[in-house]
């Protein structure tokens, strides 16, 4: 049974609202008394984020967050990769540092380990009933389409292969020995997640507060061409 989530929080200029997310993960209680461990991973931010981290970390003593600092920015994929291995909970969960993914929601994502040990929990932005923000029409005709392929390539049956959301028994993932540094790695994951035999894999639905790109998101179109390539690379390569 699980006693602590790791939640790993790859962070890049997000000094706005750093402390809003925190806020949110602080009022989560999770069922089964699991513990919450915060591991931050400071992509070698331009502006405030390091400040507000270390303000919020001394006005709330009580929380456990751990903040880790790279040399030079790396990406999302290595900062994740970063705070994978410096995890301790039984599972891991990703969290954006901004606001489009709900903490509440993080009780649906462990319900598949509570109910049947799963190891591997999506949450999906495109199934069940929770609210979506409504932004861009090919950019969500994106995803389904890399989903797809992914699906093609793994034999799963995903609905969200590239979602921020998801929630993999630690041992299993600080196996994975990620090599992409920016958004491939969601790709990437799912790839190797897919190859390895018996693995217990579960979707939720989840709701999601996209922002636009002026209010900070910062996936491009490049990375839907990079996402295809990791989705082929990865299925037939470690």
């Amino acid at each position: 049974m699980i006693q602590k989530l790791s939640i790993l929080i790859p962070a890049y200029n997000e000094g706005p609202t750093i402390h809003l997310i925190l806020d949110k993960i602080q009022k989560v209680e999770l069922e089964n008394e699991v513990e919450k461990e915060i591991i931050i991973v400071n992509d070698c931010s331009t502006d405030d984020t390091v400040s507000r981290i270390e303000g919020y970390i001394i006005a709330n003593p009580k929380m456990d967050i751990r903040l880790f600092s790279q040399s030079h920015n790396q990406g999302k994929g290595a900062a994740i990769n970063r705070a994978i291995q410096e995890s301790t909970g039984e599972y891991i969960l990703i969290q954006d540092a901004d606001l489009e993914y709900d903490p509440e929601e993080y009780n649906l994502m462990l319900k598949p380990v509570y109910m049947d040990n799963a190891d591997v929990v999506y949450g999906s932005r495109f199934m069940g009933h929770q609210p979506h923000r409504i932004l861009f029409y090919w950019h969500s005709k994106g995803n389904k389409f890399l989903t797809g392929l992914s699906n093609m390539m793994t034999n799963l049956n995903l609905t969200d292969m590239e979602t921020c959301y998801k929630l993999i028994r630690s041992s299993i993932a600080k196996e994975l020995k990620i090599k992409e540094n920016r958004f491939g790695i969601e790709p990437e994951i799912t790839a190797k997640l897919g190859k390895r035999k018996g693995l217990r894999i579960y979707e939720v639905g989840i709701s999601y507060y996209g922002r636009t790109y002026e209010e900070g998101k910062k996936i491009g179109w490049k990375d839907g061409f990079r996402a295809i390539y990791c989705i082929i690379k990865y299925r037939f390569m470690d």
